[in-house]
């Protein structure tokens, strides 16, 4: 007996559908820890530890400079739950300098925080420079982060974060999130400073209002910690570059603590900041007025 057949029989059977699942990323936690001491005048390196997605890398530095550590986010970024740990240790009269190879990204967040909390140590006769590059903040960015400072007596310390609100570049905005950004300095074990940036929510009006941030897209903050600094201040302000209308910036001490603000277009920031810097670490330490080759990458 014959069946009767059509060519729709030979078509393959298209699959079932398979179920949409929701994929959740795993929050990571990377850590950098790295400290040096002063031998015979030469500072070496004493402990480096790391966890990715952080890494360090020891370059060699510019003639007549100090030890460099860049530190390197090889995830390319960080998004909501994850964590970053980065500790500093500049032991008795060792000279450390630490930056990022590349500016920080944090991205969007379907609600839960990314966190980075910087420990930076100096002992008596060190001089350690904490330089950032950008922390670029995504559109519902939520980003805690927070830098601690403890000092002893004799030490330097020039420490900077540096916020770009929103990807300027590709028109894009700021319209929410979280944004803290916290400080705490410790001077013997004691606080002498703290101060802190908490945005939440709704981030278009204080981002906007002249009464807030005034619409600038960049906020970068530096502080000079020594037992002198306030005795710097008017040499230091000598040092900033001339004002336009892509950036602002000012000085001021507290509690005898340096503290300088640099508000703009990300761009005018990063230039009016990085040449400060680079005066500044001239004056204070004699050492090259010179940024790291990869700053200018």
């Amino acid at each position: 007996m014959s069946v009767a057949t059509s060519p729709s029989d030979f078509l393959p059977v298209e699959p079932a559908a398979a179920p949409v699942v929701a994929l959740r990323r795993a929050a990571v936690r990377g850590e950098a820890a790295l400290s040096v001491r002063a031998e015979a005048g030469v500072t070496r390196l004493v402990d480096l530890h790391q966890r990715d997605p952080l890494s360090l890398r020891l370059p060699r530095p510019a003639r007549g400079d100090i030890f460099e550590a860049s530190l390197i986010t090889t995830s390319g970024g960080i998004v909501g739950g994850d964590c970053l740990d980065v500790a500093v240790t500049a032991d008795a009269d060792a000279q450390l300098r630490v930056y990022p190879q590349a500016a920080e990204k944090v991205y969007r967040s379907i609600g839960a925080d990314s966190r980075i909390g910087v420990s930076l140590r100096a002992s008596p006769g060190a001089w350690l420079e904490w330089l950032p590059q950008e922390t670029i903040l995504f559109e519902g960015a939520r980003l805690r982060r927070e830098t601690r400072l403890e000092v002893e007596a004799g030490s330097r310390v020039l420490a900077g974060e540096f916020l770009v609100f929103g990807r300027s570049a590709s028109g894009e905005t700021l319209t929410r999130g979280l944004i803290r950004d916290a400080w705490q300095l410790h001077s013997g074990g004691r606080l002498v400073w703290a101060d802190a940036l908490h945005l939440e929510g709704d981030l278009q009006r204080p981002l906007v209002s002249s009464a807030c941030l005034g619409g600038v897209t960049a906020f970068a903050s530096v502080i000079f910690v020594a037992d002198d600094a306030a005795e710097q201040l008017a040499a230091l302000r000598d040092l900033l570059p001339e004002e336009d209308e892509g950036s602002r910036h000012a000085l001021t001490a507290v509690n005898g603590v340096i503290v300088g603000r640099f508000l703009g277009e990300a761009r005018a920031v990063r230039g009016s900041y990085g040449g400060f810097w680079a005066a500044a670490r001239a004056y204070l330490a004699g050492l090259p007025a010179e940024l790291p080759r990869l700053w200018h990458l």
